[in-house]
C-alpha cells in the first residue's frame, strides 16, 4: 500500500479527556492511519474544506469522521447535515461517537445519514475496545466507493 493512500481518521470531540482516550485506543489498534483531532464542528468543517488553520493541508478526504454530537460553536448533527448535503463529502463515512442516549439524537443521526451511532461506554476498557473496533473497521476493512 502506498503511504499516500493512507487517509486520516478525523476525530471531532470537544472533551479533551475523551479525545485523548480515543486517540490512545486508535493507537492501540496499530492503525497506519494518522488521527487528526479537532474540537468542534466549526474546526471540522475548516479541516474538510482546507480553510483557516488547515488551509495548507493536502485536500484528501479522511477515511472516516468520528463525530461527537454535543459540542460548542457547532454540534455534530449540524456538521453531519452539511456533509450529507455537499456532493464532495456525502460519501465520507461518519460515525457518531456520543454519550447521548437520547432517542431523538439517535433517530436524527440516522435520518441525516450517519453510517453508525456508537454510545460512548462509561467503562474505560469498553470505550477503548469500541474505538479500536471502529478504527479497524472504518479505516482498514471498510471499502468505500471510488472518488473522482
Amino acid at each position: 500500500m502506498n503511504p499516500r493512500d493512507i487517509r486520516t481518521i478525523l476525530l471531532v470531540e470537544d472533551s479533551l479527556a475523551d479525545a485523548e482516550m480515543a486517540m490512545d485506543a486508535l493507537d492501540g489498534a496499530h492503525l497506519l492511519n494518522p488521527v487528526v483531532h479537532v474540537e468542534d464542528g466549526v474546526d471540522c468543517l475548516d479541516y474538510l474544506y482546507c480553510r483557516g488553520a488547515w488551509a495548507t493541508r493536502e485536500p484528501v478526504d479522511p477515511a472516516v469522521v468520528l463525530l461527537d454530537i454535543k459540542m460548542p460553536r457547532m454540534g455534530g448533527l449540524e456538521v453531519l447535515t452539511r456533509l450529507r448535503t455537499d456532493e464532495r463529502f456525502r460519501r465520507i463515512p461518519v460515525v457518531i461517537l456520543s454519550s447521548s442516549r437520547e432517542e431523538s439524537d439517535l433517530a436524527r443521526s440516522w435520518d441525516i445519514g450517519a453510517n453508525a451511532y456508537v454510545i460512548k461506554p462509561v467503562d474505560v476498557d469498553q470505550f477503548f475496545e469500541a474505538v479500536r473496533t471502529l478504527g479497524q473497521f472504518w479505516a482498514v476493512l471498510n471499502q468505500g466507493p471510488e472518488t473522482a
